[in-house]
């Protein structure tokens, strides 16, 4: 009894043992075997519906696009589970009664007349093909156990309908959908997926477009066997059997090509956008008819980005007029192109002025000639405006208030502001930047710059917007408040300003949007960038040679199609605006100067402010002055006589705005000059020298010398004023007469003194250029 316990003992633990030893030879394979990775996709681009819009072939040339797991559909997973594997959920990888059966059968007959490869043998032989042999079935034996041990049914059926070939280099369920039926897999018909069902078997001999009759009958073969096993509703069957087929192979979709090639960097197989195709199709055809319209301008090229505003989406994307265009460089993608912006920065600039309190809308600035360390800016149409007010100069876009208030601001501060809203260039060139920035001498594109106009639609508050699906949960920051933001919608939206373009007439029905221009130096680019509540539109057009053109100007080219394209995607929108934040109050000001009403100001205006930001400096344009009996000389406190004078009042003027009205003639109640027996007035007031810069060093070509111009800046007292190089008289002027001087090499010495005999001197490093 013992004995033949212990012999049944030992019988059960070498059974154990054999089956240990299996199972570690198997796990032994496993290590050695690894499976192989997946073959590489073709990156595809989808639109907002999931829609296939842009394809690329994979690296080994092969249609091979990726189906995700929410797009196998029932019916699809149904058809191909009864024809291919209906044991599919029910086995470990290998069906051994169908292998069996498939054994005995080609052992009798002497030839392969059943099959016995499962959905998951079918993945491993497409993840490892090679001629079909006994040792090949062994090995997709093995390869099957290791799908089923590391992924899921679901996941194996995904990769089977990855793989399948379809005839010719597509392959997989996806590729073939889209490139036989133009449409998304979950999109198939029962007939569609039967008809695709039948070519893996036969792809040489199943070829779609040129055998559909016959693929038509394979298909109502299988159909006839699934209404006999009632697998699928008679009703269904017969809809089925009874849909034609007309399917051929199509080209791979390439539209949003500009943006499709962007993105296709990522390196993800499929890339989820939020690009409305009916908006794009609507966008492409107006450009493209636009820019026609411009070659006999010879303006050939044009881009433009649509972002909805209520989700932060980029809804639309044209990177060229035409992809297609070989002349006229097609291909360049406008939208991310690196340009100089023009005047396009101007409204972020006084936002932030506003926030800074330095600036309200009616603020006053002076439009009159500036220099600063030889930089010397001009307005577009060269002439000045005098006083102007900020939402003047915003609107009428001017130039020497522009780069005043950048200057008043601070250009550090500027550029910091711009390198935090993803413009990459101006981070790049910070060193190198200077005041010209403002009027666009710098370097964005027009993502940037419709994103930024998209973050004043979002009152104050900027996002990166959202181009694929993946791009939702970006962070947002504040650049400007919503008072600031506010004041800005509220000037660019006035349509009464010279950049409204005057072949304009369809404006009935047209909704209300606020919109800037710009137009760079040279007339290379023209922008005109707009946003209302529902969308932001950003448009740039030019030659992407880079060849200016006289006519391309932002108001005249870019804002025309700009308007186009509001008044067909936001057609008679007038129902929103933006509406006045309870961070923004109104007050009374001196139309003069735009600060608070001082106690000679007779007339004030309303402006919009930001309590507790907006300065509260009170207006003293008007100032009472004692003069004599006979207004012919003035007095200060130190010199005023007990009797015998008067007081008036006299408006004050800069010196920059005295040199401005003196050289247009401009007539104006100066003030009388100083008493000449005054001496205190001798310690002070003396001309301040503004150009040259002191201290500045000037690069001058040898070849071609360009003079410096002689500046100064001088009391209301003052008619002449005397120049002086290197102790040397040069040239008397009359105020605000241009001088200007060729320097000598080295350090040069500049002298100007007034009529009163008030003297002021600087020093210059000059060195001249080969």
């Amino acid at each position: 009894m013992n004995r033949n316990w212990f012999a049944g003992g030992r019988g059960w633990w070498r059974a154990l043992g054999i089956v240990g030893i299996g199972w570690a030879f198997f796990f032994l394979l496993l290590w050695l075997l690894p499976l192989p990775a997946e073959k590489g996709w073709s990156t595809i681009v989808t639109d907002e519906q999931g829609t296939v819009i842009h394809a690329y072939l994979s690296a080994d040339d092969k249609w091979r696009m990726k189906t995700e797991l929410d797009e196998i559909s029932p019916l699809l997973q149904q058809a191909i589970i009864e024809k291919e594997d209906k044991w599919f959920y029910h086995h470990p990888g290998v069906n051994p009664l169908a292998m069996a059966r498939a054994f005995f059968r080609n052992v009798f007959t002497g030839r392969r007349t059943s099959g016995a490869s499962t959905i998951t043998m079918q993945v491993a032989r497409s993840l490892q093909p090679g001629r079909r042999s006994y040792s090949r079935k062994i090995l997709e034996v093995f390869r099957a156990f290791q799908l089923e041990l590391r992924y899921s049914k679901k996941e194996i059926l995904q990769m089977y309908l990855n793989h399948v070939p379809y005839g010719g280099n597509i392959e997989g369920v996806k590729s073939a959908a889209v490139l036989y039926f133009q449409k998304n897999p979950w999109h198939l018909s029962l007939a569609e997926v039967m008809a695709l069902s039948v070519i893996p078997n036969r792809p040489n001999s199943l070829v779609m477009g040129r055998d559909n009759e016959r693929i038509v009958g394979e298909r109502n073969r299988w159909l006839q066997y699934f209404r006999e096993q009632r697998i699928f509703a008679e009703a269904d069957i017969k809809d089925a059997m009874d849909e034609p087929l007309a399917a051929f192979r199509h080209a791979a979709p390439q539209e949003l090509p500009h943006l499709s090639y962007q993105l296709k960097k990522s390196g993800q197989p499929i890339i989820h956008t939020w690009i409305s195709r009916n908006t794009q199709f609507k966008v492409e055809k107006l450009l493209g008819d636009y820019v026609r319209g411009l070659q006999f301008q010879h303006i050939h090229q044009a881009a433009a980005i649509v972002i909805d505003n209520r989700t932060n989406r980029v809804i639309s994307y044209v990177g060229s007029a035409d992809f297609k265009d070989s002349v006229d460089g097609g291909q360049v993608n406008g939208a991310a192109g690196i340009r100089q912006p023009g005047s396009t920065l101007k409204p972020l600039l006084y936002g932030m002025c506003i926030d800074k309190g330095l600036l309200t809308a009616k603020a006053v600035i002076t439009d009159a000639a500036v220099n600063y360390a030889g930089y010397a800016p001009e307005n577009y149409d060269k002439k000045f405006n005098g006083y102007v007010t900020m939402e003047y100069a915003l609107s009428h876009s001017l130039n020497i208030p522009a780069v005043k208030s950048l200057r008043m601001l601070g250009k550090d501060a500027f550029i910091q502001e711009l390198s935090s809203l993803h413009f990459r260039q101006v981070q790049n060139d910070q060193k190198k930047l200077g005041l010209s920035m403002i009027l666009g001498g710098c370097g964005t594109t027009l993502e940037e710059l419709t994103a930024l106009f998209a973050g004043f639609a979002q009152e104050g508050r900027y996002q990166w917007p959202a181009y694929t699906q993946a791009d939702s949960l970006l962070p947002s920051r504040r650049m400007i408040s919503t008072g600031a933001s506010f004041m800005l919608n509220d000037i660019l939206s006035k349509v009464n300003r010279p950049d409204f373009p005057l072949n304009w007439a369809a404006t009935e029905k047209m909704p209300r949007i606020a919109w800037k221009t710009g137009t760079s130096y040279g007339r290379r680019d023209a922008w005109s960038i707009g946003y209302n509540k529902h969308y932001t539109i950003g448009v740039w057009t030019g030659n992407f040679s880079g060849v200016g053109v006289e006519s391309l100007s932002g108001a005249e080219v870019a804002t025309p199609l700009l308007f186009r394209l509001f008044n067909t995607i936001d057609y008679d929108n007038e129902k929103e605006w933006f509406q006045q934040p309870a961070d923004v109050a109104v007050r009374a000001v001196c139309p003069v100067t735009g600060l608070l009403p001082g106690e000679h100001c007779a007339e004030t205006v309303s402006d919009y402010f930001i309590p507790l930001v907006s300065g509260t400096q009170v207006c003293h344009h008007l100032e009472e002055i004692a003069v004599s009996a006979d207004e012919s000389i003035s007095y200060c406190n130190s010199c005023r006589p007990t009797t015998g004078y008067k007081k008036l009042l006299y408006q004050l003027y800069d010196a920059d705005m005295q040199a401005w009205m003196t050289e247009r003639h401009m007539l104006y109640r100066k003030v009388p000059p100083h008493n000449p027996a005054c001496e205190t007035i001798f310690k002070d007031a003396a001309p301040q020298i503004k150009s040259p810069q002191a201290d500045a060093e000037y690069l001058i070509e040898k070849k071609n010398p360009e003079p410096l111009q002689l500046v100064c800046q001088a009391g209301s007292d003052v008619s002449k004023v005397y120049w002086y190089i290197n102790n040397k008289f040069y040239k008397a002027a009359e105020l605000g007469q241009k001088v200007f001087f060729t320097p000598q090499e080295g350090p040069v010495k500049i002298s100007c003194t007034d009529d009163k005999g008030r003297n002021k001197d600087v020093w210059i490093r000059v060195k001249y250029m080969d």
